[in-house]
């Protein structure tokens, strides 16, 4: 829905809560009319039902307005004398309608002595549980966002099971699109695993003004540009799902290139402007390395100090298979190899692959090899290893899923570009070549009406040889950079699937612990509440925060006790 749709919207909801509510407004001694002047009708009913004039903010608050309306219906019934449970379900049920039957077809009396406090136990524990969820409701939307990490493509920086706060305030806050959705859940319920939200009704994009502007090599919260999954890291059907780009999965990478830049990667390295990209003293890229060991791979033969560390196999296949058209589509269906070497009569290869299909292809692994993912410094320690007779980092082969998914470039994940990363107001030449870095901006992301016939482009109709950008686009990638989905694979990350900026870490363990009391066991204590970015060692902040809640809890405690007394 545009601006225009949503303000039409709007004051059909004014006529309608003008003829469910003037004759109350006029036994309340008020003006009938007051009931329909937008805004000021709702000052007057929070005057009427003698709650502070300050919730009608939260009216006009996207998500937090769908808590505070079942909330406005009930305290309404309720200043004119309906107490009831059933009175209150009613109304619920009824969206709101209820209050017509109020209106119109009883001698409702206002109750101007009306008690606010209320008339159980557990109705004073509905209201305290209803506003503590507005109450982080407005937090998580607008300020604050717990956030877990779920995988290992920033691993030395970003830990899997590591718990962030991210802020949303340091990007400028983005006001929710989908208005009709479960406060504080993404995109499905817990537990249920249904959709937690309505695709319509939708509110055009808006962002509130940020402190600051994403800078290079940040680390960045945002919204998977290419996701098209029922729900975030659980579906694996396969099925297309459109979702809101407010709903798409959270995803946490480093912004390596911002709009303007001209990005390139060699052997693994960014390059941004033709200069190699200097990481923060925090950031360790990972590679994978090839091992090879004077004896066969073994508990021990194999290093100590990289147990830890990811690792796949090195096989060996027949040159006259690897070099088959039809049986490297099938190696692409079954996983994912790279060459690292050859002789006479077979090709080694290094990755994953399916063991069923490489008994079909007659592969078989090389015994005193192995691939491991690790630092430059774990590989320079591992080439001192007594029993290493090389160290040699994998440099993959050109791979026509990177973007932008074209064969003839010969790009792989380790060499491409340069590539422009485009800025708002910035114009490029649109031709068969450059249509493919932002034919999905043009159509996905801005929304236009793309169609090509031969040479010609044809935008919204109107045939075109360039395009001007309406937003800032980021180039997003992990760390690990052999073990991360980016936008190597799905391209440019718009500014309005931007979530946040990770501030602080405020919980961390191993989230892939055999059981929970391991996972207890595994408690990095050192890296709670620490900060994401910034130089040098992180600092955990972790007694102070202990301390804090300490005092706090002392001070509720005898405050509790003054009470009573």
């Amino acid at each position: 829905m545009t601006f225009i749709q949503w303000f039409l919207f709007f004051l059909v909801l004014q006529i309608i809560h003008f003829f469910g509510t003037w004759k109350l407004y006029k036994k309340a001694g008020r003006k009938s009319w007051e009931a329909l002047v937008p805004i000021y009708n709702a000052i007057i009913l929070m005057h009427i039902i003698k709650r502070p004039k300050w919730w009608v903010l939260l009216l006009f608050i996207p998500v937090v307005n769908l808590l505070m309306f079942p909330i406005l219906w009930i305290e309404t019934i309720r200043t004119f004398g309906f107490y009831k449970k059933i009175d209150s379900l009613l109304v619920i049920g009824t969206l709101g309608f209820y209050i017509y039957y109020v209106n119109y077809a009883t001698d409702a009396t206002y109750n101007s002595e009306r008690s606010l406090k209320p008339r159980s136990e557990f109705g004073e524990w509905v209201s305290s549980i209803t506003f503590a969820i507005i109450a982080a409701t407005l937090v998580h939307t607008y300020f604050m966002q717990p956030f877990t990490i779920p995988t290992s493509s920033l691993e030395k920086s970003l830990l899997v099971g590591d718990y962030l706060f991210v802020s949303k305030f340091h990007y400028g806050a983005r006001v929710p699109s989908t208005v009709i959705a479960a406060p504080m859940v993404h995109d499905s319920l817990p537990f249920t695993g249904s959709k937690s939200y309505l695709q319509s009704p939708q509110l055009p994009y808006t962002r509130l003004p940020g402190l600051q502007k994403i800078k290079n090599n940040d680390i960045v919260c945002f919204n998977w540009p290419a996701d098209s999954l029922a729900t975030m890291w659980g579906d694996t059907s396969g099925k297309f799902t459109y979702k809101p780009f407010d709903k798409k999965t959270n995803y946490v990478k480093r912004s390596v290139g911002i709009a303007g830049d001209s990005l390139e990667m060699r052997n693994g390295y960014i390059y941004i402007n033709g200069k190699k990209n200097t990481l923060p003293y925090r950031a360790k890229l990972q590679f994978y390395y090839t091992f090879e060991c004077k004896e066969p791979i073994s508990q021990s033969s194999f290093p100590k100090f990289l147990l830890s560390k990811e690792r796949t196999g090195v096989y060996r296949i027949l040159s006259e298979y690897w070099n088959n058209k039809k049986v490297q589509e099938a190696i692409k269906e079954n996983g994912s190899l790279t060459k690292i070497g050859e002789d006479s009569l077979y090709t080694e290869v290094a990755g994953g692959i399916n063991p069923q299909f490489a008994q079909r292809l007659k592969m078989s692994n090389v015994e005193n090899k192995i691939n491991i993912n690790m630092t430059s410094e774990e590989a320079a320690r591992l080439k001192k290893y007594p029993l290493t007779i090389s160290v040699k980092k994998i440099n993959h082969d050109a791979d026509e899923a990177i973007f932008p998914h074209v064969k003839e470039l010969g790009w792989s994940q380790d060499n491409f570009g340069p590539i422009y990363i485009p800025k708002k107001g910035a114009t490029v030449t649109l031709n068969s070549k450059s249509l493919p870095f932002y034919e999905q901006i043009i159509k996905n992301y801005e929304h236009n009406d793309l169609m090509v016939n031969g040479d010609d482009i044809f935008i919204n109709g109107q045939k075109v040889s360039s395009y001007t950008f309406q937003q800032d686009y980021y180039y997003l990638i992990g760390d690990n950079r052999h073990n991360s989905l980016d936008a190597r694979y799905w391209g440019y990350v718009p500014f309005d699937h931007v979530l946040g900026k990770p501030v602080m870490i405020w919980f961390s363990w191993d989230a892939n612990a055999a059981s929970f009391s391991e996972k207890i066991k595994s408690i990095r204590w050192n890296r709670m509440f620490t900060t994401v970015h910034g130089d040098g060692e992180p600092v955990s902040y972790r007694y102070f925060v202990f301390i804090l809640i300490g005092i706090y809890s002392i001070w509720s405690f005898t405050k509790g006790k003054k009470r009573k007394k």
